[in-house]
């Protein structure tokens, strides 16, 4: 699942975006509902998954360790799981292409599985850091040899049973409590993870969905998840919302480029995963919710988004969990605001698919916007509305949240704007360039 041949990329201004559009399934969701379903005992049917390179790495993965899965030719997934603790040793290595969540969360299925798994990964994904997941399941009994680093290619000998932690997440990573819980299923007794700041909350909410013992709880040290062990998964018929991610790029590109009014529809809004709506909206951006309504536990509406004019702001650090995969499409907002935005408290986004502070102050210094980068963020001054130079060659470093928030940027430009690789997409959003076609179509340019 290595990338292919680099695919160059030249975006040049457009008009104004309009119409309705229906992003991709969330991202996190898809990934779980396809482990999960694994886990539970019977056929689970999962409707609008992500079919990105990430996702399908999960599914290659869960049929790698004995699971059916197929995919309806009504889009729909339908999953046969093995049961909690009957995952199969592997025959060959499990190749998770770009994807950290595959990675992580399958690290913890297979710490309480009698099983071996060699995990690796493409150039961008071999350069992330994995111990922070190491350390707590390897307490747990794991034992992983893992690259210099703690990085891939790494291989991972499961034990059963395994221990039961009580485990304080030393940073808000959603990836690092989710392989914990995850680890916890198959093993007995009662594994708690402690979170001094709340992150995104899919796991539980579908660990509960699925039968699983699950409580969480406030303490004077947070949130306090215990989930008890030797679980039985029931199989489920799942519906993924939108994925609130692949939404940013459009509520930041209706915003920025003048006569724009778009809505995307079926926009997942839980509380953990929606903090750029709030920051666009302190910015001064024309979000507004139609239809809200709850679908498989999660909260949804349809976002209209219109052009307005943005004004410089201080991100709230407590957004920062809630938004951490926004921040490449937000520093792009900045850059169309009026003022100096400055956001920190984020410096989990030197470890992702790229160091995104310093590839998005590279890429929009390059495109003629001022930047301070920081070591947890970025100031960003903005142009008050105007276009933004452009004309930069922007290197994406395989990162997909990069090269999708630089052609965002390029819509408002005064001269084009080229990605040095526009493939990194296709791994979570495949149909995001056919979309902007769409939106606002080539021949509507200036």
């Amino acid at each position: 699942m290595s990338h292919a041949t680099p695919s160059p990329l030249t975006m040049a201004a457009r008009g104004p975006l309009t119409g309705h559009v229906r992003v991709p399934g969330d991202k996190s969701i898809s990934h779980r509902s396809l482990m999960l379903s694994a886990l539970a005992v019977g056929e689970s049917m999962v409707e609008g998954l992500l079919e990105g390179e990430d996702v399908l790495a999960t599914a290659a993965a869960m049929r790698a360790m004995g699971a059916q899965i197929e995919r309806g030719s009504d889009g729909v997934w339908r999953i046969h799981g093995v049961g909690v603790g009957g995952l199969l040793q592997p025959a060959t290595a499990l190749d998770m292409g770009n994807s950290g969540t595959s990675t992580r969360l399958l690290m913890g299925l297979v710490t309480s599985h009698a099983i071996t798994a060699t995990f690796i990964g493409d150039a961008s994904l071999s350069k992330r850091p994995m111990g922070r997941v190491i350390d707590p399941l390897s307490t747990m009994g794991a034992d992983i040899t893992a690259s210099p680093g703690g990085r891939l290619p790494l291989m991972l000998r499961g034990i059963v049973p395994a221990v039961p932690i009580t485990y304080t997440l030393p940073v808000a990573s959603a990836q690092v409590k989710s392989a914990i819980l995850l680890a916890g299923l198959n093993t007995p007794g009662i594994t708690r993870v402690i979170e001094p700041v709340p992150t995104r909350d899919h796991s539980e909410r579908m660990l509960a969905g699925f039968g699983a013992q699950l409580t969480v709880e406030e303490s004077a040290e947070g949130r306090v998840i215990s989930i008890h062990g030797e679980a039985e998964l029931k199989p489920q018929a799942i519906t993924v919302p939108g994925d609130p991610s692949s939404a940013a790029f459009w509520m930041v590109a209706a915003s920025i480029v003048p006569g724009s009014d778009i809505v995307i529809e079926n926009v997942g809004l839980n509380p953990t995963r929606a903090g750029l709506v709030t920051a666009l909206r302190l910015m001064g951006a024309d979000i507004t919710e139609q239809d809200a309504r709850t679908v498989g536990g999660e909260p949804v509406a349809d976002l209209r988004v219109r052009h307005a004019a943005l004004s410089a702001i201080e991100v709230p650090a407590e957004l920062a969990p809630s938004m951490i995969d926004e921040y490449p499409a937000l520093f792009v907002a900045a850059a169309y605001a009026q003022g100096t935005t400055i956001a920190r408290g984020a410096e989990e986004l030197r470890v992702k698919e790229s160091d995104r502070i310093t590839a998005m102050a590279t890429a929009l210094t390059a495109c003629g916007v001022t930047c301070s980068e920081y070591e947890d963020g970025l100031a960003v001054t903005g142009t008050g509305g105007d276009p933004i130079p452009g004309g930069g060659r922007v290197e994406t470093h395989l990162d997909h949240r990069i090269a999708m928030s630089m052609a965002v940027a390029a819509l408002n430009a005064r001269a084009p704007i080229t990605l040095d690789d526009a493939g990194p997409v296709a791994t979570s959003y495949p149909t995001f360039f056919a979309t902007l076609d769409a939106l606002a179509p080539i021949e509507q340019a200036a």
